[in-house]
């Protein structure tokens, strides 16, 4: 307090509120941010969240972290289901919005790869009620009776859809197997090959099946559908060559490119490698969803 003022009695419980909310800001914003592949909705979740959590009597809780995650989760559901009504009217293909992450993050393998952008894309083909169960359990690691509290199920029920997600994503979840030190002789393999416009070298990096999807969001110039196969992806990459510059970036755990244009961003491009290969490219050129590239975002666990 300013003038070496003690705080009041009324005063106090809302400090405490607001240290504990702090304490666990970078945490509640992993959540949300998992559940919604969204970073301007999870802040929004953060501060509807904290509008809940700064009326709550703290004497009535026991586990301040798990009734926060509760909130957070709760508030995350419902703009889940706001924003699958929004997806669905959105232009081309919707990619989650991308992260300029700590070097802290990408030493956390679980949870690199749980935001990477390979995997935020199977989450989305998962219900809202499963998204949060498979995030909450297989990601945070919280007991089946605190994820029961925060989806408003029984605890034998979410014992269920969490079998039903697991499985759901089991199937679909990208497979890496390459060690970071050759993930990073690929990425730098294959920004070489863009600048230069060595499409032989590309045909070399980028596997026969790659898939590239481009996320303008009707605002950027962006194919409106994935462009598959390495002839077709080789052939949009190569319009790159001489008119940008790649420089490297950790992006949601993962090292990736970003694509600067006449010294500006103009996209970020996340890259996804299988045995020494390019598999997935991922493209977001909306604007609006590059606004977190200017500044690392903490994640936790």
């Amino acid at each position: 307090m300013s003038g070496g003022q003690e705080p009041t009695r009324e005063q106090e419980p809302r400090m405490s509120a607001t240290e504990t909310f702090l304490a666990h800001r970078n945490l509640l914003f992993t959540v949300a941010y998992e559940m919604l592949g969204s970073a301007a909705d999870a802040e929004d979740v953060l501060q509807e969240t904290w509008l809940r959590w700064a009326e709550v009597d703290l004497t009535e809780v026991r586990n301040e972290r798990a009734y926060l995650v509760r909130i957070t989760t709760r508030q995350a559901l419902g703009r889940l289901r706001t924003l699958g009504r929004r997806k669905e009217s959105y232009v081309g293909p919707w990619l989650p919005e991308p992260l300029l992450t700590a070097p802290d993050v990408a030493e956390d393998v679980e949870l690199a790869d749980s935001v990477s952008m390979a995997m935020l894309l199977v989450l989305e083909t998962l219900a809202p009620t499963e998204r949060a169960v498979f995030v909450l359990r297989e990601v945070f690691d919280l007991p089946y009776g605190e994820i029961a509290e925060a989806v408003g199920k029984s605890a034998a029920a979410v014992r269920q859809i969490a079998h039903r997600a697991r499985a759901h994503v089991a199937a679909r979840r990208p497979h890496v197997t390459i060690s970071p030190a050759e993930g990073r002789d690929a990425l730098a393999a294959f920004k070489s090959a863009v600048e230069t416009g060595d499409l032989q070298h590309l045909f070399d990096v980028l596997a026969p099946n790659v898939v590239l999807l481009t996320d303008g969001g009707g605002i950027a110039q962006a194919a409106l559908a994935p462009i598959t196969g390495v002839a077709e992806v080789t052939a949009v990459l190569g319009r790159l060559a001489g008119s940008a510059s790649l420089r490297p970036a950790q992006v949601n755990g993962h090292p990736a490119l970003t694509v600067h244009i006449g010294g500006e961003l103009d996209a970020v491009l996340a890259v996804h490698l299988e045995n020494g290969f390019v598999t997935g490219l991922y493209a977001v050129r909306n604007p609006e969803k590059l606004s977190y590239m200017d500044r690392e975002t903490a994640l936790r666990r």
